[in-house]
């Protein structure tokens, strides 16, 4: 049995665990608010919050239901568009909306007001640029974004307005959300949510990547759910070691405050992987087996030189590089009855730099034509140390061995990193498809090699350094 609280009404179903949550709202529930559009998380149509009980209070994130598998909601609260509804009056981001005329057909309206909705729930500063990452994942194909920005912007103001403590009474009182929310914190700590039954079948965790790609035989087949297995969470600092549980998402390394300082650009490399709502529900570890050749994070951990941890059934662990993990196209090394538990590695030191590329056929909330990652340590103006990986120009996430290998131990020169170009044109092989031709990719890894080091060493090398003589 499945226990939830959806809007103002608990929950307590029976139906597959493996339907997604949008087709449990529109149809077995009647909520057509929360729309149909792309069923694969990226135009945001369907958004809803899901609220998770931690310490008696709740936190609230945007989803894309779509792609979620309704056993995920057990234990949460669920809130559609038709749960933000005030009962005479229209919200303060409905009145936004309205105010900016930031709707026409009105068919991405709900996503909007519920994602700008979770934006003045959560804990995030109460900024522009928070607001419009909150939307970044709602697309409008008719009204144009200026009328929106707008909309967000008048809700920017409004909770910018008060200096107390936005509460949810506060958020309350001035019509932000309705009344029923501040029930909602003792009757999820009054639901029974004992663990889901699971059965024997593909192992799921956020689905953002299973449910495109085989959502049919997800609603209707066996599926073992482990988005809430304690011993796959959480993100953890030892000894200069971070270890990052295979369940944590994308928004757990955006919202961790130490880690920001080992990374003082995280947030704007992560800004170019998905949206909002895909960052915080997909999982790191069906990111690394999804064994995609452009897997955004892949590439960032593989630069990383990561190890990963794999469990077993009996519990036994055994740990492998993350460079040796990949086989073939969509192979890796991975038996039945495994799961990946944990990813580590060493963080940066004063002495170490990082940095992350991409390039796509627009700005966000797509997959890469080619993407690209390095960690390199410079002391005395040599390299010490190297990792570069690469995606998008062979059939695995590719670690390159021979240009990491090359630039070890090397000066940091223009020369060297001509030279360590050459040695990265030999390693890749792309193949000429949707995203680009092969020649327009090997353009790419050569540019965005060049990228790193005017990124990271802007006062030593410009483009111009490697243009000319490339």
């Amino acid at each position: 049995m499945i226990n939830f609280i959806l809007n103002n009404k608990t929950i307590k179903t029976s139906e597959h665990p493996g339907m997604t949550l949008l087709d449990f709202v529109r149809y077995e529930q009647r909520l057509t608010g929360t729309k149909i559009g792309c069923r694969e998380g990226d135009c945001g149509a369907c958004t809803v919050l899901v609220g998770t009980l931690e310490n008696n209070s709740i936190k609230y994130q945007s989803i894309t239901s779509c792609i979620s598998p309704l056993g995920n909601a057990h234990g949460k609260h669920i809130v559609t568009v038709e749960g933000t509804n005030l009962k005479s009056k229209l919200t303060v981001t409905q009145e936004a909306m309205k105010d900016n005329y930031a709707t026409q057909c009105g068919f991405c309206t709900p996503g909007f007001v519920v994602s700008l909705t979770g934006f003045a729930l959560t804990n995030t500063e109460k900024n522009y640029n928070n607001a419009l990452d909150a939307i970044s994942g709602n697309i409008c194909r008719c009204t144009g974004y200026k009328a929106i920005e707008k909309a967000a912007l008048q809700v920017v103001a409004k909770l910018q307005g008060h200096k107390t403590k936005r509460s949810f009474k506060w958020l309350i009182d001035n019509h932000f959300i309705p009344d029923y929310f501040a029930t909602i914190p003792e009757r999820l700590s009054n639901l029974k949510s004992k663990t889901v039954k699971q059965h024997e079948g593909k192992y799921v965790s956020g689905g953002t990547d299973l449910y495109v790609q085989q959502p049919d035989q997800l609603a209707d087949g066996s599926v073992h759910l482990i988005a809430e297995k304690d011993d796959l969470k959480g993100i953890s600092i030892k000894n200069n070691i971070c270890s990052i549980g295979t369940n944590s998402t994308v928004s757990d390394l955006w919202n961790h405050t130490e880690i920001n300082t080992y990374f003082p650009n995280l947030k704007k490399h992560l800004k170019l992987v998905s949206s909002e709502q895909i960052r915080n529900m997909a999982s790191f570890g069906g990111n690394l087996v999804n064994a995609s050749p452009i897997g955004d994070m892949t590439i960032f951990f593989l630069a990383l030189n990561s190890d990963i941890i794999i469990i077993d059934e009996n519990g036994d662990e055994r740990t492998i590089a993350l460079k040796a993990f990949y086989q073939d196209y969509k192979t890796f090394d991975l038996n039945d009855g495994e799961l990946l538990k944990a990813i580590n590695f060493k963080l940066p030191s004063q002495y170490s730099f990082f940095n992350f590329e991409k390039v796509c056929k627009r700005t966000h909330l797509d997959i890469a034509s080619v993407n690209s990652a390095i960690h390199i340590s410079v002391e005395n103006k040599h390299i010490s140390d190297a990792h570069v990986s690469i995606g998008g120009v062979a059939a695995i996430p590719k670690y390159l061995h021979e240009t990491s290998g090359f630039l070890s131990g090397k000066p940091l020169t223009a020369e060297t990193i001509l030279k360590a170009s050459e040695i990265l044109q030999n390693e890749i092989s792309p193949i000429s498809d949707v995203r680009g031709s092969s020649d327009y990719k090997r353009l790419l890894g050569r540019q965005l090699f060049f990228a790193h080091f005017t990124a990271l060493f802007p006062k030593q090398f410009s483009l111009n350094d490697f243009v000319q003589h490339a």
